[in-house]
């Protein structure tokens, strides 16, 4: 008689464990044991439990292959869902498709993924977007009824890569309700649900007592908004308060704002912005002049062609404008950014002044505040919103449906995926709904929404989504001070050097990416489905090398969790005093100077509840809720072999030695800048 020794462990998340009745089955290449009920003394799979059972079986199975799990009712209870975190036999090992070759496990392989794409389905939301997930509500994923069968390496010790529901290392047969359901990668823990409640209800409720999400006008005093979140303050958020005003912090806030993406240096000016020298000569001062900082590339633009067709919305029933400016900005000799021109649209002419900071307060503030508002736009809709959720959703969707659990790829992109599908769900049901938030906040609504988003998408290249080479590209790597470049590319290169560890372990060359046709088809698909097959885009349809695979899963890795924190993080900061980041705008544009008042300001700005419904969703969005897990942390440990943990173990250490570094600047710097600071970075789109 063979004795076989199986370690079950149960996950330690709330509502993990399972009343239900365990089965496990063991198959080899010489036979399979008997079917055997996993019990002992007392409850056996309580949330973090550890047991251990023994299998016992007529003969030897041979090499191990499979691991089939069954989940049955216990007597006269209802099915709960089960998270096993991880199963013991022996030791184990990820294996890429071209490393297995017995026609039972390529067959599980193939199973599990026809398992899987008929649970995630992809969906077309609007015209030119991303795919997203095939769900109505976060409920319909819950109430979807499947089963899932892994695949297997030979002899597992694998942690459980997709939650409750499968076994890396050994494929597993679960019937019972809803791969989704089980899923605690996907669906949200009742921590952070929670914590996402406490945080939301306090001050909507306050501001609802106090009655300013209904009052409609305008806002009497600027000094009034002061006090909409005035428990909720923070060091930057007080900062944008007092110094708003000041050319150097407009200037700042293109390094080291939200939205750090849009400056491009410019060797000459563009024909649609006729600035002379003449206009700008009392700020650059004597011993210069314009074509002189254009040639030292101290001359930068941001352009927001963008907006110029953009569709435009009503707000309390009115209808709302939207502008499409250029500002041209210098770097002084102080190494501080000013601004030295705005044009409010694309087109020059008499009816479009070009304003300098020469101009009367209130027409340069108000200049200002119209490229404000246009930064709101761009960096909530796209730099935000399409660039890191929605990309982000289809990097979870492909792989979810091309790599199976034992792939090294999917092991390593698992933790990066966390919540995104629900985070997105949510957000299309409350925020980008016919009259959801953003039909009741932004000057555009949900049209403009759809045709920024999709306008945007069909210029995002390759090269705007890896960090360095959007750097190069847009001319900025010498700009002093910008902190979200200096801070991004050492996270960049700490992910890199992981990254590159492990895709030299399980692909030691260019044959071994080629002839992997599970990733083959997860690269195919981001393709096809994120990208929408443009070759323009110049983003892979094909990978042919390891270098190229590791600069890929870099990318996405850093978007997932850096670039994320950085364009999210601090929208509290910078958007709670609302002429800093107004969402909408209530008269058209200036073409002309000289008129603008104190009051004429204020009626072009956002009215009471137009104000309040934004500044409250800014406060929920940037305070990330209980159960975070910063980068570079994996408690579940989907990686056994020792190779990956010395990889893992490494990545942290860099990870808190930047972490340090950071800190340490920060405590030099007027505002600190602590976005990408790793412990603060969460893996994934989870908020």
């Amino acid at each position: 008689m063979a004795v076989y020794c199986v370690r079950v462990t149960t996950g330690s998340y709330l509502m993990a464990g399972t009343l239900d009745n365990i089965f496990v089955t063991l198959v080899g290449t010489c036979g399979e044991s008997p079917k055997q009920r996993l019990d002992r003394l007392g409850r056996d799979f309580a949330p973090g439990s550890v047991q251990k059972y023994k299998v016992r079986c007529s003969a030897e199975l041979g090499e191990l292959l499979l691991l089939r799990l069954h989940k049955e009712r216990y007597a006269f209870l209802s099915t709960d869902s089960w998270y096993c975190s991880r199963i013991r036999v022996t030791a184990p090992d990820a294996r890429t498709i071209c490393q297995d070759s017995l026609p039972l496990l390529l067959d599980h392989r193939k199973r599990e993924l026809q398992a899987r794409q008929e649970c995630y389905r992809w969906k077309v939301y609007a015209p030119g977007f991303p795919g997203i997930i095939d769900v109505r509500s976060f409920e319909e994923m819950e109430s979807d009824k499947k089963f899932a069968l892994t695949k297997t390496t030979p002899c597992a010790d694998q942690g459980n890569s997709s939650g409750n529901r499968y076994l890396p290392g050994f494929p597993m047969k679960i019937d019972i309700p809803s791969l989704l359901y089980m899923e605690p990668n996907i669906r949200y823990s009742a921590t952070k649900t929670t914590s996402l409640l406490f945080n939301a209800i306090p001050a909507s409720l306050g501001m609802k007592l106090r009655g300013l999400l209904d009052r409609k006008g305008s806002w009497k005093r600027l000094g009034d908004i002061r006090n909409i979140l005035r428990c909720h303050k923070t060091i930057t958020s007080e900062y944008v308060t007092e110094h708003w005003r000041e050319d150097h912090f407009f200037g700042y806030q293109y390094l080291n704002g939200v939205n750090p993406v849009m400056l491009h240096c410019l060797s000459s000016l563009p024909s649609k912005l006729p600035v002379t020298h003449d206009m700008v000569a009392p700020v650059l001062g004597p011993g210069t002049c314009l074509q002189t900082e254009l040639e030292k590339g101290n001359i930068f633009l941001a352009d927001y062609w963008i907006l110029a067709e953009v569709p435009v919305h009503c707000l309390n029933g009115r209808t709302q404008y939207v502008a499409a400016p250029l500002c041209l900005l210098w770097l002084n000799p102080q190494g501080a950014l000013v601004p030295l021109a705005i044009q409010l649209s694309q087109t020059p002419g008499p009816n479009s002044p070009i304003f300098l900071p020469t101009d009367s307060d209130w027409d340069w503030l108000l200049a200002k505040t119209w490229v404000r508002n246009s930064e709101f736009l761009v960096h909530e809709n796209n730099t935000h919103f399409l660039c890191t959720h929605l990309l982000c959703e289809a990097f979870a969707m492909a792989t979810l449906r091309q790599l199976p659990l034992c792939h090294p790829i999917y092991k390593l992109l698992l933790p990066h995926t966390r919540y995104t599908l629900q985070v997105n769900t949510i957000a299309r049901a409350t925020l980008l709904n016919p009259e959801g938030l953003v039909d009741k906040v932004t000057s555009i609504g949900r049209q403009g929404l759809l045709y920024l988003m999709s306008t945007g998408l069909a210029h995002f290249t390759y090269t705007n989504f890896c960090l360095p080479d959007s750097l190069r590209a847009r001319g900025v790597l010498a700009i002093p001070n910008y902190h979200y470049r200096d801070d991004g590319l050492k996270i960049w290169a700490a992910i890199e050097s992981f990254v590159s560890e492990i895709v030299g372990y399980y692909y030691p060359g260019d044959t071994s990416v080629q002839q992997d046709s599970e990733l083959q088809a997860w690269v195919g698909e981001i393709f096809a489905q994120a990208f929408l097959g443009r070759e323009s885009s110049g983003f892979p349809r094909r990978l042919c090398s390891p270098g190229e695979l590791v600069k890929f899963l870099t990318a996405i890795i850093f978007n997932c969790s850096a670039q994320h924190a950085a364009v999210n993080s601090g929208q509290h900061d910078f958007g709670v005093w609302m002429p800093n980041a107004p969402s909408s705008m209530r008269q058209p544009p200036p073409q002309t100077k000289g008129t603008t008042t104190l009051k004429s300001y204020l009626d072009t700005l956002p009215e009471v509840n137009t104000t309040c419904n934004n500044i409250l969703l800014f406060w929920l969005v940037s305070q990330e809720p209980k159960d975070q897990r910063p980068l570079g942390t994996y408690p579940d440990e989907h990686f056994t072999e020792d190779a990956p943990r010395r990889s893992i173990a490494a990545f942290q250490n860099r990870l808190a030695q930047i972490s340090r570094d950071i800190r340490e600047r920060n405590r030099g710097l007027e505002l600190p800048y602590a976005y990408l600071d790793p412990p603060l970075i969460e893996n994934s789109v989870s908020i």
